[in-house]
């Protein structure tokens, strides 16, 4: 059930659906990263610091890799973890919510925001791709959204 949650809720936020096939607009990294995330901060609102392998299991990710993923974010200052018994990944609540858009910058750069559609390198008002006008205002959609939820948020959703 909680897998199902988070799929729709990540489905609903972050991938478009086509009539030929669905298109992800983050990478792998990102999606485990943000789905990684939320389950965690869920985890720690009941009390719970989940592990890798539950939060992998959970979420339906490759065991290793999202290991490196949490690993990094870690590094980077976002969650915190502790070894051993009753250890696991938490969210330190002396910290402010993280907002998606830090976690979308810290794994992927700022192409989501600032990219052309088209992937070209040099895109802009004067050196316009054929889709400059069309991908502004979805480039533009996407910033406002992941600006204005966090991933605090995100868990708040779901546990309703």
């Amino acid at each position: 059930m909680v897998l199902l949650c988070y799929n729709i809720l990540f489905l609903s936020l972050f991938r478009k659906q086509t009539t030929l096939k669905r298109k992800i607009v983050f990478n792998k990294e990102t999606e485990y990263a943000l789905r990684g995330l939320v389950y965690i901060q869920t985890q720690n609102m009941l009390g719970k610091k989940p592990g890798i392998v539950e939060i992998a299991k959970e979420i339906d990710s490759p065991q290793f890799y999202m290991a490196k993923i949490l690993q990094r974010l870690v590094r980077l200052g976002f969650i915190a973890s502790t070894k051993g018994k009753g250890g696991g990944f938490y969210f330190d609540v002396e910290k402010p919510e993280l907002p998606l858009k830090d976690l979308i910058l810290a794994t992927e750069g700022d192409r989501t925001f600032s990219g052309c559609g088209f992937g070209l390198k040099q895109c802009d008002e004067n050196n316009r791709c054929p889709l400059h006008d069309q991908y502004a205002p979805i480039r533009n959609a996407i910033n406002k959204l992941v600006s204005e939820d966090t991933v605090q948020s995100l868990a708040k959703n779901i546990s309703k």
